[in-house]
């Protein structure tokens, strides 16, 4: 799902500046070019990340991240980010602050219909025209996908992000596969600005019974 939590570590300047360093010897292609059209098209999980961590020019910054089952209200998932976070050592790959684990109970895959709400700030700049578009994949093929957008954010504003997802119904063959762990479930996140490719993120799930 959203986000995003995904990630709530947020690196300093200097440890920006070293990645995109590092990220030099990356091929991000055009990243560019990549468009919200494409991101819907993809049928499969990206092999990597589609754009530099310097892309987000918008200071869009992820606070807090909650997932309830809308039906019961019961809370699946929450997280948020820790006033004082940890120093992350020289030589840090920040390609894994893009990336997340999540651990999902079995009635999770069961729910009909789920609620998100995402805290996140912006910086200095107006972030107009603000859409995410998310794509989940089982065994390397796509099995959900959801489009969302916000149509505009206040330079340096705190925002919440409420989302409904309407899950799509599966067999209960289907959700014994997924619930073993036996084949990866992931997915793709990504945000764009004016249609411009800002953020990807990046996420694994495991289940479990309950």
């Amino acid at each position: 799902l959203i986000p995003v939590a995904r990630n709530l570590t947020t690196p300093t300047a200097d440890q920006l500046l070293t990645s995109e360093t590092m990220a030099e010897s990356k091929d991000y292609g055009e990243w560019e070019k990549f468009s919200v059209d494409e991101a819907l098209k993809m049928k499969s999980p990206s092999k990597g990340f589609m754009c530099p961590m310097s892309a987000n020019t918008y200071g869009i910054d992820f606070q807090a991240f909650t997932i309830r089952d809308h039906t019961t209200d019961k809370v699946i998932f929450n997280v948020q980010k820790p006033e004082n976070a940890p120093q992350l050592p020289k030589g840090f790959d920040m390609d894994k602050l893009r990336m997340i684990e999540y651990k999902f109970p079995r009635s999770f895959v069961e729910c009909k219909t789920i609620a998100t709400s995402l805290k996140f700030k912006v910086g200095g700049k107006p972030v107009p025209n603000f859409v995410m578009v998310e794509r989940h994949y089982f065994k390397g093929e796509l099995i959900k996908s959801w489009e969302f957008k916000v149509d505009f954010c206040m330079p340096n504003s705190t925002n919440n992000w409420e989302a409904m997802y309407d899950l799509p119904a599966m067999k209960k063959d289907l959700i014994d596969e997924i619930v073993s762990n036996k084949y990866p479930s992931e997915s793709d996140s990504f945000y764009f600005v004016e249609g411009k490719l800002v953020m990807h993120n990046k996420a694994k799930y495991t289940y479990y019974e309950d």
